[in-house]
This record gives structure tokens, C-alpha cells and sequence, in this order.
């Protein structure tokens, strides 16, 4: 398998920067995705960054990511909460996908305390802003290790 890992970003994810500063940050999109890229230069990682505000275009990444990837970093912003088609993509993945929120979606508006994505991912970090990506990574990179450990008959 690939050391190449998927992160897909949704809808309105960029404004980030512009959008509702006193919840969502400063930081741009950009911003975030040169912070992972020097991460995943650390962890040996390759990355592919997407963002769509379309939720087939989110599905096809999705997809795509089976046969290109060891991992897929996902924050779909809104379709979090509303998209079955792309939680039932996430569910058929059979690589570790890591859901990150940068606001605490349980401290948020009622509809967006469920995540449809986050019954299916491997596991789901929120409220944490940028930083939610980095952790994302390092997970995904643990995760990716062990499932290559685990390949060559050893045990973690």
C-alpha cells in the first residue's frame, strides 16, 4: 500500500480565514495545509488535499481514495451531518478514515451534533481548530504503521 494519504476538505471550508473568524479561526485552508504538509514530511507521509463544496464530487474523492491511499483525512464540514451518500462511501473504505471538525460540533446547534461520518470513521477529532488536522495525521500514520505490521505477521 501507498504512503500517500487523502485529505478532503467540504463545503465552505474555503473561506476559511474569512468565515465566522470568532469560530472557525484566521487560519486559511492554505494555512492548514502547509502546516500538514511539514508534518507529513516528519511522518514520511505523502498528501493529496481536495476541497469541494459539491457532495459528489466528495463521494468520488472518497472512492477514489480506496485504490490510492493508506489513509483519508476527512473534514466535510456540513455534509457531516446530512450526507448518507458520503458516510455510506466512508463505510465501504476499507482504510483507516479520520473525521476532524475544527469546532466542537457538541457544543454547536442541535443538527449539528450528530455526525453521520463519524458512526463509520475510525475516529473523529473535534473542537480542536487546525491542530485537529495535525492529530489527524499522526493517527492516520499510526494507524497506516500498524496495518503494515500488522500485514508482515507481526503484532503491534
Amino acid at each position: 500500500m501507498t504512503d500517500l494519504v487523502f485529505v478532503l476538505n467540504g463545503p465552505n471550508l474555503n473561506l476559511l480565514g474569512s468565515r465566522e473568524p470568532r469560530l472557525y479561526g484566521t487560519q486559511t485552508l492554505d494555512d492548514i495545509r502547509g502546516m500538514m504538509e511539514q508534518r507529513a514530511k516528519a511522518l514520511k507521509l505523502q498528501l493529496d488535499v481536495r476541497q469541494s463544496n459539491h457532495e459528489g464530487v466528495m463521494v468520488d474523492w472518497v472512492q477514489e481514495a480506496m485504490a490510492k491511499a493508506s489513509a483519508v483525512v476527512i473534514n466535510a464540514g456540513a455534509y457531516a451531518h446530512s450526507s448518507i451518500a458520503i458516510r455510506d462511501a466512508v463505510a465501504a473504505l476499507p482504510i483507516p478514515v479520520i473525521e476532524v471538525h475544527l469546532t466542537n460540533i457538541y457544543a454547536r446547534e442541535g443538527f449539528r451534533r450528530t455526525s453521520l461520518l463519524g458512526q463509520v470513521a475510525r475516529g473523529s477529532i473535534v473542537g480542536l481548530g487546525a491542530l485537529g488536522y495535525l492529530l489527524a495525521l499522526d493517527a492516520a500514520a499510526h494507524l497506516c504503521k500498524g496495518a503494515a505490521t500488522q500485514a508482515k505477521g507481526q503484532i503491534q
